[in-house]
């Protein structure tokens, strides 16, 4: 399984972004995915997540209501829907799967993307 993030950038406070992770060797579907994020001098925190069946959830409360996770299946791709964007939200995200496990530990996941930049100036 292979996984490329794209769609990062500079962003004004309250702006959005739509970041995509391309999933290759497997379907979309067929795995469990999430996103991380990695702010400077912090752990790698988990987002939000999407199970093969579709069952979603988010942490921590400071994204919920403001970022959505979706997947396409004929283009194999996952995606974050981030709103009304913050400056901590400023981070490296990146997406994550595995094929057994539904989890927030990002030790439970076994395929990342290589990261994408999210900065969000005030």
């Amino acid at each position: 399984v292979q996984l490329q993030a794209s769609g990062g950038g500079l962003v004004q406070a309250g702006g959005s972004l739509r970041l995509s992770c391309a999933v290759s060797g497997r379907t979309v579907t067929s795995l469990n995915m999430a996103w991380f994020r990695q702010a400077p001098g912090k752990e790698r925190e988990f987002v939000i997540r999407i199970t093969r069946v579709g069952s979603r959830s988010s942490y921590p409360d400071t994204v919920k209501g403001r970022f959505t996770i979706s997947r396409d299946s004929p283009k194999n791709t996952l995606y974050l829907q981030m709103n009304s964007l913050k400056p901590e939200d400023t981070a490296t995200y990146y997406c994550a799967a595995n094929t057994e496990v539904v989890a927030h530990d990002r030790d439970e996941y076994d395929y990342w993307g290589q990261g994408t930049q999210v900065t969000v100036s005030s």
